[in-house]
């Protein structure tokens, strides 16, 4: 991303230069097209060498129907050949019945209880303390060696600050995501802005904790009934951010267990949440493990969160273990996804946007919507270590130049990419930190048939916010948890390598 000021601190700044990875080809293909053009071609000349001309007719046949399947694409930029293996994988999903699950004492759960489903099935948590004293939930993702950190906090939003104070905040959250790529062992991070109703419970107890014993009768009636009234209607929007770490160090180093990432992690995590507070994040804290075990327990049953609320404002703290927090039934869908008494659609960005935005581009598709039970806007990061940015991004250059000059006409949009990748080597070549980024939004209501209606509302929210959202089809269940303030890599869960992926 880079970054186009303006003449004074008091006007808005604006960003771009967003830049979706491409792979080099001709004509217009992509890396695995090239291939199958040249394949072809030597293909058919060695058929024909040897006299097999019905052979290399259809041989030629077969190549030509598949760069057509590979250059064929739809707005979200997804060829005809990736829409039909994901056809077939979801096919593949139902058939062997790994779209439905069931927990619970009847269930196949060998332990018999509500263990999270899908990917994060063989997560587990500890709980530690870090350097200033607070106790911290350190998530374990032992089949990828990922241990994960959430913090939470309550952002103190820009209504009624002035512009030079927000540029300040972009700059310092710009800084902090660049000190992810100088952190050791990092491999992701996350920061999810969840909306919900307010039970005004909460409110309740902060309330009834702050009121003097001798306050007159008359003033305590008309806080109560502020109180009482406050709640109708109102909504409460939480912040998580997720610091995902790998159990070495280094490539290849030695693979270090819970207590040892957590005696590391102690030491890093104050400095972490310090520097969160001058983002405007407001005062980030880390989630203790229980903290951890509702905030996943309610986005699976969003029922049980007045429930919490409740129990925490009687001043009896609700007791989950790791293995209560996931759904008793849940059922995967081609567009959505069924869990206990609540259904919800995910989708993913497919196109950032292609031209400069500001600060509060996406301050409409994070506001509270009163016709969704729940929504989530998760941005995902994953800090590229420095020794590699700048090889990358002169790859980039070079894959932008080639592109374009492979046309017998170059078009606009060859020459904006060419560009954008000029304008990120310039910025890398200055200190910037680069960063691959996505964005996931999951939206939750009470019954199937409200899906419609929160569709509708995401994909305007969507469009606001000058970024294209797909639905994420035949995967509603795995980004649904990507969703969530889990820590979870969705590439290092993928079963095509990434340089496969690239070169479709």
């Amino acid at each position: 991303m880079a970054q186009t000021e303006a003449k004074t601190e008091n006007r808005p700044r604006v960003y771009g230069n967003f830049r979706t990875p491409t792979s080099k080809g001709l004509a217009g293909l992509s890396t695995a097209g090239t291939v199958l053009l040249i394949g072809g071609v030597v293909g058919g000349i060695l058929l024909m060498m040897l006299n097999l001309w019905l052979a290399a007719l259809a041989f030629e046949a077969v190549i030509l129907v598949l760069i057509a399947l590979s250059m064929s694409k739809n707005k979200h930029g997804r060829t005809l050949i990736e829409r039909i293996v994901r056809r077939a994988g979801w096919a593949n999903t139902v058939y062997s019945g790994a779209n439905v699950y069931r927990a619970g004492p009847v269930s196949r759960v060998p332990s018999g209880t509500t263990k999270l489903p899908g990917i994060s099935a063989r997560s587990r948590i500890t709980e530690h303390v870090d350097g200033y004293g607070r106790p911290f939930a350190l998530l374990e993702v032992p089949q990828k060696h990922h241990y994960t950190v959430v913090f939470s906090s309550e952002p103190d939003g820009g209504g009624m600050v002035d512009q030079d104070h927000i540029n300040r905040w972009v700059d310092r959250w710009a800084h902090w995501l660049g000190m992810l790529t100088d952190e050791p062992g990092l491999t992701a991070a996350s920061v999810t802005i969840e909306t919900a109703p307010d039970s005004g419970y909460r409110l309740a107890r902060k309330i009834e904790a702050r009121m003097a014993d001798n306050a007159p009768a008359f003033a305590r009636d008309v806080i109560n009934e502020t109180v009482q009234m406050l709640p109708t209607g109102a909504t409460v929007t939480r912040a998580y951010i997720a610091v995902t770490f790998k159990a070495s160090v280094r490539a290849g180093g030695r693979i270090r267990n819970a207590a040892e990432v957590a005696d590391d992690l102690a030491a890093r995590l104050p400095n972490l949440t310090l520097s969160l507070n001058d983002t405007g994040a407001g005062v980030a804290a880390p989630l203790t493990a229980q903290q951890l075990c509702e905030v996943i327990r309610v986005a699976y049953d969003p029922a049980e969160a007045i429930l919490f609320d409740r129990a925490h404002a009687a001043g009896k703290a609700p007791e989950l273990d790791w293995s209560e927090v996931g759904p008793q039934a849940a059922d995967t869908f081609w567009d959505c996804y069924h869990h206990n008494n609540s259904w919800s659609k995910s989708w993913a960005m497919s196109v950032p946007p292609r031209s400069t935005v500001q600060a509060n581009v996406l301050q409409a598709l994070i506001a509270p919507n009163p016709e969704l039970v729940r929504k989530r806007v998760t941005l995902l990061y994953r800090p590229i270590d420095p020794a590699r940015a700048a090889q990358m991004v002169e790859n980039d250059i070079n894959t932008a130049t080639f592109n374009a000059s492979s046309r017998n006409r170059a078009t606009a949009r060859d020459t904006r990419e060419t560009r954008a990748a000029q304008a990120t080597a310039a910025e890398e070549a200055d200190g910037a930190g680069l960063l691959n980024f996505g964005l996931v939004v999951t939206a939750t209501v009470r019954s199937r048939v409200e899906l419609d209606e929160a569709e509708a509302i995401i994909e305007n929210l969507g469009t606001s916010a000058r970024i294209r959202l797909e639905e994420a089809y035949g995967a509603q269940d795995s980004t649904f948890a990507a969703g969530l303030p889990l820590g979870i890599v969705i590439p290092d869960h993928l079963a095509l390598p990434s340089t496969v992926r690239n070169a479709l």
